[in-house]
C-alpha cells in the first residue's frame, strides 16, 4: 500500500475496535465481548480503513489481532449482518461481499507482519480472519470453524478457499470449508492452521512477545518476504527466481544490509532502521 496521503487526516479514534500503538507494535482488539466479538458492517468498514492507515505509518511494524473475553471472533453477527443481508438486493450484496474482501486483501498487503492471538472460538470470518494472518498464536482453547456451508452458502468466503488449501493442503481445506466442522487446537496444530500454540491463556502474551521480535527486527526485510509470500502464490518459478532477484538487489542497497555487516565487523547486535 502507498505511504502518501491526501488531505484525510489519521483516524483519532475508531468506534468498532481498540487501537493501542506502542514502540511500533500496534495492537487491535475486536472489542464485543458479550457478542464473542461478532462483526458487523461497521467492524468490517474499520478494520478496511484501519489496516489502510497503518500501512501509511511508517511507525507501525508488527500487529496484534486479537478478541475481549471469551473468544477472539465468532463471524458476521448473524442478527446484524445475516438479518439485514436478507433484505439487501444483488448490487448490495456485492458491495458487502467486497468489503470483507478487502479486509483479507489489506492483511495480506499490508507492509508489517499480521499476528491473530486466538483463544476460544475463531468461527466463520473470525477463522479467516486468523487465516489471512502471517502467524496464527494459540491457546488450547481456540477452535477453528469455517461455517459457511452451514448458513447455506460457499465455504470459499472472503478468499478463504485461496488461502486456506495454502496452509494446510488441498485434503485438509476441502473437508474443514465443505463440513464446517470446528477444528480444535492439537489438530489445528498439527495441520499447519497454528503457527504456535502455547499454554492456557498465554496466546496474547505470546502474540505480543512475537510483535516485539519483528518489531525491533529488519522491517524491509520482513515487508518484501512478506511481500513475495504472497505474490509469489501463483508464479511460475522463473518469474519468482526473476522477482526474488530484483528484490535482493534493492535490499542490497538499502542500510539494513549494511547495518549488518558494520555490526557484524564490530561484533555488536544490529541497529536495524527499516531502510
Amino acid at each position: 500500500m502507498s505511504p502518501f496521503t491526501g488531505s484525510a487526516t489519521r483516524t483519532p479514534d475508531w468506534r468498532h475496535l481498540r487501537l493501542t500503538v506502542d514502540e511500533g507494535v500496534a495492537t487491535v482488539t475486536l472489542a464485543r465481548p458479550d457478542k464473542l466479538n461478532a462483526l458487523t458492517f461497521g467492524a468490517y468498514a474499520d478494520l478496511r480503513d484501519l489496516l489502510a492507515e497503518l500501512s501509511r505509518d511508517k511507525s507501525v511494524r508488527a500487529l496484534v489481532l486479537g478478541g475481549e473475553g471469551r473468544g477472539f471472533c465468532s463471524g458476521g453477527d448473524v442478527d446484524e449482518i445475516i438479518g439485514a443481508t436478507l433484505g439487501m438486493d444483488t448490487a448490495q450484496l456485492l458491495d458487502f461481499n467486497r468489503m470483507t474482501g478487502q479486509v483479507v486483501r489489506a492483511i495480506r498487503e499490508c507492509p508489517f507482519p499480521v499476528i491473530a492471538a486466538v483463544h476460544g472460538v475463531a468461527a466463520g470470518a473470525g477463522a479467516v480472519l486468523a487465516l489471512a494472518s502471517d502467524f496464527r498464536v494459540a491457546d488450547p482453547s481456540a477452535r477453528f470453524s469455517f461455517l459457511f456451508t452451514r448458513v447455506g452458502l460457499s465455504g470459499g468466503d472472503m478468499g478463504a478457499a485461496y488461502l486456506l488449501p495454502r496452509v494446510v493442503g488441498l485434503g485438509h481445506a476441502t473437508r474443514l470449508l465443505m463440513l464446517g466442522e470446528p477444528v480444535r487446537a492439537p489438530e489445528a496444530e498439527r495441520i499447519g492452521l497454528i503457527s504456535e500454540l502455547t499454554e492456557e491463556g498465554g496466546a496474547v502474551q505470546a502474540a505480543q512477545t512475537l510483535a516485539r521480535r519483528l518489531a525491533d527486527g529488519p522491517a524491509l526485510a520482513y515487508a518484501q518476504t512478506k511481500a513475495l509470500l504472497t505474490s509469489e502464490l501463483d508464479m511460475p518459478l522463473a518469474a519468482s527466481i526473476e522477482l526474488d532477484a530484483s528484490t535482493q538487489a534493492l535490499l542490497m542497497n538499502g542500510e539494513d544490509y549494511a547495518e549488518f555487516h558494520a555490526a557484524f565487523t564490530e561484533k555488536r547486535p544490529p541497529k536495524w532502521q527499516g531502510r
